[in-house]
């Protein structure tokens, strides 16, 4: 890839970190953790997706770290994270709760939002005990927990062996995808983003997704392919919103609803029109404020008033002295 990884200004530049952290997961990967916001203020944890890395939530950082205190981290082999030989559900999931308990203080809630293989690493990690731990509620983004393969319509033809088969290829290929051209942001548009997503978001994206080594995306494809995540789903029982473009050919809303129908405790499911697959990007606003709307609800939001005490019972005046 030529010039930079992500895009160095404007809205998706990805804001500078006020610290960082390395997490080390349970194999020993070791993965890089940003810590952005004011300490003290109330905590969100952010998982990207497949080929991506934490410049992928530029647009909310910049939002919530004004009065949040946002963790942001590079799934392993992504981003800053060195690559590791073991690509795994359950690698995700250990990786998360290494995060949450090297960025979190002991019984510290937070917020995760979790976007593509990001929402399925929360998926993933529903019955660990970190996340019990930590998560208070969850946003997931532009996801499914099985047959991604099968339900994608990045090919336009009529679902079967054929699309599967055809699918499975290109989402698995060892081909480098070099440097991003017009032709090449054309393409990533096709496949990823909505018909109507800005320039400005589709480049962002597409450095991104071109800064992935092509062995990690071959990797972590074989993975997606045959990933069958329905159990976990009903395990996650913390508070949960599911966020979904209408226009999204990687994970179509068919899973949104899925995934709506089978948690114990959805929120509600939203399906944006006309947005693709990178929602946090192509629709920055509304998942802002989905995560906001979170935090307010299940980390700031006042308990309920405590019963007013009783009233005491009279205290009987003393008895007059007499003086002589």
């Amino acid at each position: 890839m030529s010039g930079p990884a992500h895009v160095t200004s404007g809205p998706y530049a990805p804001p500078v970190p006020v610290r960082e952290l390395t997490a080390v997961s349970a194999d020993g990967a070791r993965l890089h953790v940003e810590i952005h916001g004011p300490d003290g203020a109330p905590a969100v944890v952010l998982a990207h997706g497949w080929t991506c890395s934490t410049a992928f939530w530029a647009a909310q950082i910049r939002e919530l770290a004004a009065d949040h205190r946002v963790i942001a981290y590079d799934q392993r082999g992504h981003g800053r994270s060195p690559a590791s030989a073991a690509c795994s559900a359950d690698a995700l999931a250990d990786d998360l709760e290494a995060v949450l308990t090297t960025a979190l203080a002991p019984g510290e809630r937070a917020v995760l939002a979790g976007h593509s293989m990001g929402a399925m690493t929360i998926l993933a990690a529903a019955a660990r005990p970190a996340l019990a731990a930590h998560a208070v509620a969850v946003l997931l983004c532009s996801t499914g927990s099985s047959r991604l393969v099968a339900e994608s319509t990045v090919v336009p033809i009529r679902p079967g062996r054929m699309r599967t088969g055809l699918t499975r290829r290109i989402l698995g290929s060892r081909l480098p995808l070099g440097p991003v051209t017009p032709v090449a942001r054309r393409i990533l548009k096709y496949g990823t983003m909505g018909p109507g997503s800005a320039r400005e978001a589709v480049d962002a994206c597409a450095r991104i997704v071109h800064a992935c080594p092509r062995n990690v995306r071959h990797a972590w494809s074989r993975v997606l392919d045959a990933l069958d995540l329905d159990d976990r789903v009903r395990e996650l029982t913390v508070p949960a919103e599911v966020v979904v473009g209408t226009a999204d050919r990687l994970t179509p809303p068919v899973h949104g609803r899925s995934l709506a129908a089978a948690l114990p405790h959805c929120l509600g499911l939203t399906e944006l029109p006309g947005v693709g697959h990178m929602t946090p990007v192509e629709a920055p606003g509304p998942v802002t404020a989905k995560i906001r709307g979170l935090v307010t609800a299940h980390l700031t939001a006042p308990g309920p008033a405590a019963p007013a005490a009783p009233a005491a019972p009279p205290v009987p005046a003393a008895p007059l002295e007499e003086t002589a």
